[in-house]
């Protein structure tokens, strides 16, 4: 197996982010034989699709690697890098620009969410940009990369872009990259609000449980985490329509690495009172570790920029290969 998977240079990562992706990409990485490779990197380029501040996302950037390090990505058995540094990811979607269509496009969801009623004023990147997400994993050759239900669209264009490259050019020289869907990724929600999801765009820092937050901001914002009043049950069915109280039982069974299921089999007829405290310990012992490690990291910069330079050696080292294949096939090499 080759898996490719990206993540945009975000700040102040939360919960969420952690149960939802960048535990699963360890889990990976954990799970991979001698002959597979992970390659995992940081979306610089792709954030540039909307307006940025520069500072802020040279810093978030080290940031996301350091959050990534600290949460077990090691750089001795998977790839690291920020995209800028292998200049093959540019180049390969310039390639692809040649390929992909307009109509294909157009039709893309996120496209249009994204965008909305400003299409004229959106950048060319914006609407660009799953072509560059297509060459992200062609360049590698990958072979599975892990994709939400929001992101399966995004994985068929880069399909049909490989398909027909290789029939445009009479070769086969992309990877037909298959989605790998966790089963186990939890989709965590609002402390707030069990309908909406978890999100560092909340104005309220109640609403979610931030990776850098001390031991006793995390125990205070489950402690005041919206439930209800009624017991837990004792099996899945009864959380129907308990939606504050499904989300708690959710982010327990995904730090505890169990099925809520078992959860609920353990804490079933247990009230809040009870409950929240043991998610409280839960958490704390899940999560200071991380941030301890995520505070040392941030200490030494440079280190991680180093770190990200060392991935990115073996990136452009794995990426070249492709990169003049198809230069050739085009005929940019003679």
């Amino acid at each position: 197996m080759r898996v490719v998977s990206g993540i945009q240079p975000t700040g102040n990562l939360h919960l969420g982010n952690y149960l939802g992706a960048i535990k699963q990409w360890v889990a990976m990485q954990d799970a991979m034989g001698s002959d597979d490779v992970c390659l995992f990197f940081l979306a610089d380029l792709h954030a540039i699709s909307l307006p940025v501040v520069p500072s802020e996302l040279a810093n978030a950037t080290v940031e996301m690697a350091a959050t990534l390090l600290a949460c077990g990505i090691d750089p001795a058995r998977s790839i690291l890098f920020n995209q800028t540094r292998v200049p093959a990811h540019s180049e390969l979607a310039w390639l692809l620009n040649g390929t992909a269509r307009m109509g294909w496009l157009n039709r893309m969801t996120q496209w249009k969410d994204k965008a909305g009623k400003n299409r004229e004023g959106s950048s060319v990147a914006l609407f660009d940009y799953p072509v560059l997400q297509a060459a992200d994993v062609l360049l590698y050759q990958a072979t599975h990369v892990p994709v939400g239900e929001d992101q399966k669209q995004h994985l068929e264009l880069a399909r049909d872009i490989a398909t027909k490259f290789n029939l445009d050019f009479g070769n086969e020289l992309f990877t037909l990259p298959e989605p790998f869907v966790s089963q186990a990724a939890p989709r965590i929600m609002s402390l707030r609000d069990g309908a909406a999801k978890m999100s560092k765009s909340d104005p309220s820092d109640a609403s979610r449980i931030n990776l850098i937050d001390t031991d006793d901001v995390i125990a205070g914002k489950v402690r005041k985490a919206k439930s209800d009043a009624d017991a837990l049950p004792g099996e899945m069915a009864g959380l129907e329509g308990r939606a504050e109280a499904r989300n708690l039982v959710t982010i327990y069974a995904a730090l505890a690495g169990v099925a809520p299921g078992e959860v609920l089999a353990q804490h079933g007829g247990q009230g809040f009172g009870q409950f929240k405290p043991a998610l409280a310990d839960l958490a704390v012992a899940t999560l200071g570790p991380i941030r301890d490690r995520l505070t040392k990291l941030l200490d030494d910069r440079a280190a991680v920029s180093q770190a990200l330079e060392g991935g990115a050696n073996k990136a452009r080292a794995l990426a070249a290969p492709t990169l003049k294949a198809a230069q050739q096939a085009i005929g940019l090499q003679v």
